[in-house]
């Protein structure tokens, strides 16, 4: 059954919720009273149309379905999850969430999106609100940092991990909570340096992006500082440096004043340094990075990886009929190249993953592998019959040539958005016992899968350019 979520306030987090419930498969309800509510949201979820996906080797849910509403009434109703994302004004929240407390299903969850409010102030005048605070891109980023009742915050973590995101319950609430906290220490600091002409907004930008801040995105602070300690580890740290803590190094607790001349001089040198760039430009630069580095994490199980990486193995393989499905997934743009289409390395990887998947269904997993035994590929013939885009839809079905023995035949077809046959790719694998390095028979069970779909194979035609070699004539 299709869960609903209501999203009151569409602005950039308002619109990344929505996108972040949508291509996970929720419905997805709407309050905005801005008239450009629909273009604004339209425009964030084309978005995290272009980059969730990209962060996954395996499709997402089928997207729920979007609406928009000018009363609370319907915008709530049925809502499994209810997230407030308005203005930090305190008055205003109150109104807002009591009015939903009231509203919305007894079922429902509702968050608050605040970065500074405290659960406790949100719910002063009656109302029954957590607070759920993303980060801006919500649909990529996966941290929520939830505060509240544990009878609400439990249930909500299980369901954003249902959607890809990390829950993170705080112990105790707090005013900012924690990141914002971090984040705050680091602005302070970081105006002081632009009002004393120490450096320019990009300069700060370079220091972070440059150094600690590849860093943090797979180790955080204590762990990075754990390495920085040597084989001696933290103690050694704290040790060396503790006592720099005294030093006259920071102005946390001195705030600069917020004249008009400190905020035209960053705001000129922000525009300075990026104001080429359109905001929507910026965005899909920084989206495309942040797919590129989490990507990367994911491959180690790193950071914000791990989190892909866990919600992907949630998610389901399509079904297999006669020619099993064994890949579908959104092609990042990272899989482009200079002529704008997709990379031909990128067509082997992608075969790859459809072996790796038929090897799977024929139960030659991870653990089978772990045994010691697997399938070693020995030859390649890839096909490119067509163009394939960033963020096209691309389908692999499998067809099996022959599965005797140690022997396996495969040959995948690589289907686009329109249904024709892209690429496909023909692969020759050996069944392997890993701890000699040499050719073996599988295992029984494996081998009865394997026959099971060599003989539904065996009735079908061979498909076309099946057994071409380079250079053959057509």
């Amino acid at each position: 059954m299709t869960q609903k979520a209501a999203i009151i306030g569409g602005g950039v987090i308002g619109g990344g919720w929505a996108a972040r419930f949508l291509l996970n498969g929720w419905d997805v309800a709407v309050f905005d009273t801005d008239p450009e509510a629909q273009r604004k949201i339209g425009e964030v979820i084309a978005n995290a149309r272009r980059s969730l996906p990209a962060l996954y080797d395996k499709a997402l849910p089928g997207e729920g379905t979007l609406s928009f509403h000018d009363d609370l009434t319907s915008a709530v109703a049925n809502a499994d999850w209810v997230q407030e994302s308005i203005p930090e004004r305190l008055g205003l929240k109150h109104k807002v969430l009591g009015g939903l407390s009231e509203l919305a299903p007894g079922k429902a969850i509702i968050g608050s999106s605040t970065s500074g409010f405290k659960p406790s102030e949100l719910n002063e005048k009656g109302a029954r609100a957590i607070v759920a605070h993303p980060f801006n891109p919500v649909y990529l980023l996966p941290l929520v940092e939830l505060v509240g009742d544990p009878v609400a915050t439990q249930p909500a973590a299980d369901i954003l991990r249902d959607i890809g995101m990390f829950p993170l319950v705080l112990r105790k609430e707090i005013d900012a909570h924690i990141a914002d906290r971090l984040l705050e220490a680091v602005w302070r600091e970081s105006l002081w340096l632009v009002k004393d002409g120490v450096a320019t907004t990009e300069e700060i930008d370079e220091a972070i992006r440059m150094a600690f801040g590849i860093r943090w995105a797979q180790m955080g602070l204590f762990e990075t500082y754990r390495i920085a300690g040597g084989e001696a580890g933290m103690k050694h740290f704290m040790a060396q440096f503790g006592p720099a803590l005294k030093w006259p190094w920071t102005k946390l607790m001195d705030v600069p004043e917020f004249t008009d001349e400190l905020v035209d001089l960053i705001a000129g040198q922000s525009d300075a340094q990026s104001g080429h760039l359109s905001i929507r430009e910026l965005e899909r630069l920084r989206d495309d990075n942040l797919v590129g580095m989490i990507r990367a994490l994911k491959k180690t199980g790193s950071g914000a990886g791990d989190v892909i990486a866990t919600h992907e193995a949630a998610l389901e393989h399509p079904s297999a009929p006669d020619l099993p499905v064994t890949a579908k997934r959104q092609i990042p743009q990272s899989w482009t190249d200079y002529n704008g289409h997709m990379n031909e390395a990128h067509y082997l990887e992608a075969a790859a993953a459809a072996t790796d998947r038929f090897m799977e269904m024929i139960g030659a997993d991870a653990d089978y592998i772990a045994s010691g035994k697997s399938y070693f590929t020995t030859e390649n013939h890839i096909r490119y019959l067509d163009e394939m885009l960033a963020g096209e839809q691309l389908t692999i079905t499998t067809q099996v040539l022959k599965g005797e023995g140690k022997k396996l035949h495969l040959f995948h077809m690589l289907h686009g958005d329109k249904g024709t046959i892209t690429a496909t790719a023909e692969t020759f694998l050996l069944h392997v016992d890993l701890n000699t390095r040499s050719s073996c028979m599988p295992t029984d069970e494996v081998l009865e899968k394997l026959t099971a779909f060599a003989e539904k194979h065996a009735g079908l035609p061979m498909p076309e350019g099946a057994g071409r070699y380079v250079g053959q004539r057509s």
